[in-house]
């Protein structure tokens, strides 16, 4: 799993955002229980790559927020 460049998730829409960050979640929680679990042999990475895939999806959506609050202003 290769680490995602911030301007691909730029382009996203507000609904792909929106399912991109609730992916990344449910990924991140079958990589928890796989853990917990002992199924997971090989692929900690993912844990890193996952966090910081879901900390760009989560800025953006800020980023979003704000910006939309800004212009009602």
């Amino acid at each position: 799993m290769a680490l995602v460049k911030i301007k691909e998730l730029r382009a996203l829409s507000d609904e792909d955002l929106k399912a991109a960050i609730a992916e990344t979640k449910r990924s991140l929680f079958d990589l928890r229980f796989q853990k917990a679990t002992r199924q997971l042999e090989t692929g900690f990475h993912q844990f890193k790559h996952s966090r910081r895939k879901l900390a760009q999806l989560m800025t953006i959506e800020r980023e979003r927020e704000l910006a939309a609050a800004q212009e009602e202003a």
